[in-house]
């Protein structure tokens, strides 16, 4: 996954999910409660929240192989030799990170291609709705529409048990795509001013896709659902429900400004 608040736009670091920053910051401190608080082994012990986690690692493992898959086509619209073998690199991180949830969901008794399953069809759906008409507009996807990803699993994150925290966080590493779509995109449009409204009616459209996709997925996941409004993970209810996707709108509204685009 993407994560540029680490590059090009550090003020959207904190905005981007303050709740998973200070919750981590309080585990580490040894002050979280509830789940957050314990290990994966005694945690499992709930029903309910194993099978969230097992669905949590399915999408993530399958967003980071669709996302691998489509780096790699991306490749072959780069401009240059040098771009191509950047993206190269970065679907090989992506793949990288696959294989650590992978072993994972097999480490814990899963079948990880069972529990990826579910998932097919909703990831699948947004980039065929999404598929880039050029090599920017894979760009502005990649850094947008991953980002929105990363965000909402950063929120998540939190909530989890340490074990299953430290490897969503770890597979949620910036792979650089975030600084060099950047520095890609604000190149074009410093040559061709036009192409900012373009790309920025296009990163609309990503946003509105991305959304959509995650409430269907979580509406059809009893297990995902419940844990978003605190039946399972501590501290979420409908309105932390609002605050957080308040927040993801204003960390994607800082990512356009670092492209240089209109929100």
């Amino acid at each position: 996954m993407t994560t540029p608040d680490h590059t090009s736009d550090t003020s959207a670091d904190s905005s981007a999910a303050p709740s998973e920053a200070a919750e981590s910051e309080t585990a580490q401190a040894g002050g979280a409660t509830g789940i957050a608080a314990r290990d994966w082994a005694t945690a499992a012990a709930d029903p309910q929240y194993r099978a969230a986690v097992v669905d949590l690692l399915g999408a993530l493992a399958y967003g980071e192989l669709a996302a691998f898959e489509r780096l790699a086509e991306d490749a072959k619209l780069a401009p240059t030799l040098a771009d191509k073998a950047e993206l190269a690199k970065m679907a090989s991180a992506e793949f990288q990170h696959f294989e650590q949830l992978r072993g994972r969901l097999a480490g814990i008794g899963e079948d990880p291609t069972a529990a990826m399953e579910p998932f097919v069809a909703a990831y699948d759906g947004f980039h065929k709705q999404t598929a880039p008409s050029d090599w920017l507009e894979g760009l502005v996807k990649a850094y947008v529409g991953d980002s929105i990803a990363s965000d909402f699993y950063r929120e998540v994150a939190a909530r989890l048990d340490s074990d299953t925290r430290g490897l969503v966080l770890a597979v949620l590493d910036d792979t650089g795509h975030a600084s060099f779509a950047v520095e890609k995109v604000r190149a074009a449009i410093d040559a061709d001013p036009r192409v900012g409204g373009r790309l920025a009616l296009w990163a609309r459209r990503l946003m509105g896709e991305a959304l959509s996709q995650s409430q269907r997925v979580v509406a059809d996941r009893d297990a995902l659902s419940t844990m978003l409004v605190g039946g399972v993970a501590d501290g979420f209810d409908l309105a932390e429900v609002g605050r957080m996707f308040s927040r993801i709108t204003e960390a994607h509204t800082k990512r356009m400004a670092a492209l240089g685009l209109a929100a």
